[in-house]
């Protein structure tokens, strides 16, 4: 297993990490098989989506927002109920198949990391399985 270390800067926030994933899927030397992404936390996930126009990981975070507030009507006493809200609509995993040494995203897919409860230092586990 490899763990990344993801540090953020902000409450909420998209960590494009692409190239980190694929760096670790070279060093793995593994041409064919399947990366799988963890994340070991409760308030942040992960997500591939589009890469191309930083405006769309904008909105998909802004809307995020919008549909859970910080400032809900929550129980939960460490004032981060919305954090854990939106990483359970995310997810915590994913799975990207490995082609000719290269993750098969498709052409404008990227892969985010998903803070939520931040700023913090996050760490993000990749298993790279070679195929049978």
């Amino acid at each position: 297993m490899t763990t990344l270390t993801i540090p953020t800067s902000q409450r909420t926030e998209f960590v494009e990490i692409t190239t980190k994933v694929q760096k670790a899927v070279t060093q793995a030397g593994i041409k064919q098989g399947v990366c799988y992404l963890f994340v070991p936390h409760t308030t942040a996930g992960v997500m591939i989506n589009e890469n191309a126009d930083a405006d769309v990981a904008r909105d998909i975070r802004v809307d995020l927002d919008r549909l859970v507030p910080h400032d809900g009507d929550y129980r939960h006493s460490e004032g981060n109920s919305d954090s854990h809200i939106k990483a359970a609509l995310v997810g915590a995993s994913l799975s990207v198949f490995v082609e000719n040494g290269k993750l098969a995203l498709g052409r404008w897919q990227g892969i985010f990391f998903c803070e939520f409860d931040g700023p913090r230092e996050r760490q993000l586990q990749l298993k790279i399985l070679r195929e049978a």
